[in-house]
């Protein structure tokens, strides 16, 4: 098995985050999306557990996630007195910018054995997959963790127990934009050898 060291540092670091704003409105092929979950099946996964779940929302289900989201949020946030409306509208209408939205979700495993750390380590690693098969293919994506995110209640929506947790949602669409050049300082203010 040879690889092109070359384009996989290439794709690494040329993996961006895009956000919804700077989505064409273009619908991004299903078999694109196909690809980076199957791709994010492959992360690493302590005692094979395979603790991601994702549920994809596309067409008239981008509709229903906002409608969910929106609505959860203002029966949470009356209730404890932090509704925003401002907060309201945008969880109304934000999905609505993506060609394809995948909630990112750990399911715990059942005799836990691992941490939950780990799991959402595992899960983590599976979201860096997507991104770079997104990459690959010049898809814009961002993973998003505001609004119902954390949030038990919005659990079973996603097919996720209560022991389990929502780790946000990866926004997929065609980007309008050049592709951003990205920045990072040294990697050597980061290291330290021990030899």
């Amino acid at each position: 098995m040879i690889f092109d060291t070359d384009q996989v540092d290439e794709l690494i670091r040329n993996r961006r985050s895009i956000y919804p704003n700077l989505y064409s409105g273009e619908v991004v092929p299903d078999s694109i999306i196909e690809r980076m979950l199957e791709n994010a099946n492959w992360a690493p996964t302590h005692g094979l557990t395979e603790p991601w779940r994702f549920t994809v929302f596309t067409g008239d289900g981008l509709q229903k996630l906002a409608t969910f989201q929106s609505e959860l949020y203002r029966e949470l946030a009356l209730a404890d007195g932090t509704f925003d409306e401002a907060k309201f509208d945008k969880l109304a209408t934000k999905p609505l910018l993506a060609s394809h939205i995948i909630s990112i979700g750990m399911k715990r495993d059942l005799k836990g054995k691992i941490p939950e750390i780990e799991e959402i380590e595992a899960v983590a690693c599976a979201v860096q997959n997507m991104y770079l098969t997104a990459t690959a293919h010049q898809i814009g994506c961002y993973w998003g963790s505001g609004g119902i995110t954390y949030r038990t209640e919005a659990n079973s929506f996603f097919g996720l127990g209560t022991d389990d947790r929502l780790l946000g949602f990866m926004y997929v669409g065609m980007p309008k934009i050049e592709w951003p050049a990205g920045r990072r300082r040294p990697i050597e203010e980061k290291i330290k050898w021990v030899k």
